[in-house]
Formats: C-alpha cells, structure tokens, sequence
C-alpha cells in the first residue's frame, strides 16, 4: 500500500480525527506539519480551496476537510460504515464531532494563557520549522492561540469553556451508555471522529478531567487500542518547506 501524506498541524481536532481513521485501517501515512501562520507548506487545491488542514494526499489525489476525507478513505475500505439506524446514529456523531466538540476544544485548551503558551510549545516541539520559525511560532502562537479562543467562546455566545465541554461530554456518555462503541459493540466513523478530536489534548488538563468519567476513559482505551494494533508501521515525519 502507497503511503499517504497528511498536512497537518498537531493541535487540529480534525487531523486528528483524520490521523485516527488513517490508523484504525492500518493505512501507512507520513505527515507534513503546516506552519499555522503562513500555512505555505499545503499544497494548491482545485478550485482555490480553502488554505486549511487537514488535507490527504493518496493515490494521486489531494482531498480536503476531515468529513470528505473519512468519506475518501471509506471508498478505499469500507470497515467502519455500518447500516440502518447505526449509519445514522454514527454520522449524526460525526456532525456533533465537527459542529460542537471540536469548535469548542480550542477554547478549552488556549482558553488562558498559560494554556495557549503551552500550546504554542507543543506546535514548536512536535515541528520540522526550524530554530528562527519555532522561535515565532512559541512566541506568536500563544498570543494568535489566545484570540482563537475567545473568538469562539464569543461566536458559542460565551460561558465557560470547561462547563460547556462538561455539557457536550454529557452528550456523548448518553449516546455510549453502557456498550462497548457509540454504535455497540462495532467500531464506528463516529467513535474515531471523538477519539481522535479528544487524543488533540492528552498533553492539556483537560484531557485528565475528561479521563476522570469512567465509562468515557474505559470507551478511549478500547478505541486507543485498535488504533495501537491496527497502526501500519511509523512513518517519519516529512520535512516541511520550512525547514
């Protein structure tokens, strides 16, 4: 199998979401980290599309958006689309994936600024930028991490940014209840959509929080697992433009 390239940047719940899939069908891939500032490391889009990320590229076609992505890579291996209601009840997660749960994420971890400096360190740490880009990278991220935070809360009318994840999880843990997956005891689209929106902020103290609900931490250990053994071999990071 051909090796994927994923343009990412590590703090994005929706390349996370995508890098989940890629592993849970042990599809080898590399990733090449976007300078969230001059984003000149994506390549041209068809139609001018919108400079963001996550993009794939495989099989000599560049795809956009983390939904028509998960949509791509089902036509390649259709393991994680169920039927009926199921289909249903997965996609509609997906959708709360992307409308609520990872709009709300920023918010939550570059909501303060130690929590956005903090952010910044992880994007400069886990880049292939360079000293003088990692350099603006830590220095400017957090200020730009800070305003991306409050300009959701205000877009989200306000609140706090750790009740109003409290909510959203109170969602989730009723469409999981007591089954193994969100659709049963079958992995879905929806449960790698939440797992990999939640693994964007294992290094933050959200993460901990969230890990304190028993039967949501029991659900992300299931899921981390299948990722772990499905995980086609490590592929190293390509070099940015940057670099």
């Amino acid at each position: 199998m051909k090796t994927a390239v994923l343009y990412q940047f590590e703090l994005c719940p929706f390349c996370h979401k995508v890098k989940a899939a890629l592993e849970v069908k042990g599809i080898p891939f590399r990733k090449i980290e976007v300078n969230p500032m001059t984003k000149k490391e994506l390549p041209e889009l068809e139609g001018n599309g919108r400079r963001k990320v996550p993009v794939l590229e495989m099989d000599g076609t560049l795809v956009a958006d983390s939904t028509e992505i998960l949509k791509f890579l089902e036509t390649k291996d259709a393991t994680l689309t169920l039927e009926g209601s199921a289909r249903e009840k997965s996609e509609m997660i997906e959708a709360w994936v992307d409308d609520d749960l990872a709009q709300l994420l920023p918010a939550v971890i570059y909501g303060t600024w130690r929590d956005a400096a903090r952010a910044a360190r992880v994007v400069a740490r886990t880049s292939n930028f360079g000293f003088l880009q990692n350099a603006i990278v830590r220095g400017g991220g957090s200020i730009i991490m800070n305003r991306v935070a409050k300009k959701i809360l205000a877009r989200r009318g306000g609140g706090n940014p750790t009740e109003l994840l409290a909510t959203e999880l109170d969602k989730f843990e009723s469409w999981l209840g007591e089954q193994d997956f969100v659709c049963g005891d079958t992995l879905s689209l929806g449960d790698v959509a939440v797992h990999g929106c939640l693994t964007c902020i294992q290094d933050f103290p959200a993460f901990k929080t969230i890990m304190e609900r028993e039967r949501v931490a029991a659900w992300f250990e299931r899921v981390r697992i299948l990722r772990e053994n499905a995980r086609a071999p490590v592929q190293e990071d390509a070099a940015s433009a940057a670099s």
